[in-house]
């Protein structure tokens, strides 16, 4: 199973950004650029306060050290796929989300290996060097991304009524296509391992504080450096939900058993959580945020 869902993967991400792409513009991307804050702050939320609030977790939290680990890299892992799906789901600031995603995509590559080098540094008894490979990283963003996107953007540009008459369906059809391939993730992850995650429920506090707590630091940061409701939910969506199989991919390449326990429990709840309270925040918390 494991083959077919490296390959079904790679095909889903693509199809779902293609998607996403049919509901935006150029000139959206356009608007993102000339008002280049919410992007900057974007990416400072995800690649150093996550991290910083990944950290405190691991000190606050009575975590044995390989856990602290865990909250170390999935909060090191800034979000994908799943958080651009959030935001087109919720009407956010959708060509900002997928922006956001395209940068964090390039940046990871060196900021993942100095946060999980620091982490080693803190919570582990020996250092451990942390390479990841670029041309991986780079190729992945830009046939599982950008190029569905800009396609999905061609189709709305070049045949306007299609794309119209996709919108509606795509609102199902996405979000389906996303829960079928996490299923198939998570089956195959109880085959391969013997570990039941029940034995490890204590973990899900570290992991839901991480999830929810980073959520409203980005929606009120955000909002207290003057960004509008729509792009400040967005921006929440966009902090809180991390990737967690990229967090699961390293911790396996990393081979430290139970390093990868966090990222599974938090893949297992986050994107409905962060679903729900970026779905609050945007229709009961305009009025009352700074």
């Amino acid at each position: 199973m494991q083959a077919f869902i490296d390959v079904l993967l790679p095909i889903s991400i693509g199809v779902i950004m293609f998607g996403i792409g049919t509901g935006l513009s150029i000139s959206d991307f356009k608007r993102v650029f000339i008002r280049p804050k919410e992007v900057t702050f974007g990416l400072i939320g995800q690649l150093l306060l996550l991290p910083l609030v990944g950290f405190l977790i691991a000190i606050i939290f009575p975590l044995d050290p390989v856990h602290q680990l865990g909250v170390i890299l999935i909060a090191a892992c800034p979000g994908g796929t799943s958080s651009n799906l959030v935001s087109y789901m919720l009407k956010g600031k959708v060509s900002l989300s997928v922006s956001i995603t395209a940068f964090n995509s390039f940046l990871v590559v060196f900021t993942i290996p100095i946060i999980l080098e620091l982490a080693f540094i803190f919570f582990w008894d020996e250092p451990r060097e942390v390479q990841m490979s670029m041309y991986d990283t780079f190729s992945e963003i830009i046939f599982t991304v950008l190029l569905p996107v800009m396609g999905g953007v061609a189709l709305r540009h070049y045949m306007p009524k299609t794309a119209s008459s996709l919108k509606k369906p795509l609102r199902w059809v996405l979000p389906l296509i996303l829960f079928t391939v996490f299923l198939l993730i998570l089956i195959n992850n109880r085959e391969s391992d013997n570990v039941s995650l029940l034995d490890y429920w204590y973990l899900l506090f570290p992991a839901l504080f991480l999830n929810v707590f980073v959520m409203f630091v980005g929606f009120y940061l955000s909002g207290a450096i003057g960004i509008k409701h729509r792009g400040k939910y967005t921006i929440a969506i966009e902090m809180g939900l991390q990737n967690s199989a990229l967090a699961i991919y390293l911790a396996n390449m990393l081979q430290i058993d139970g390093l990868e326990l966090i990222a599974v429990l938090y893949g297992s709840f986050s994107f409905f959580t962060t679903f729900i309270i970026a779905w609050f925040m945007k229709n009961y918390m305009k009025k009352k945020s700074i």
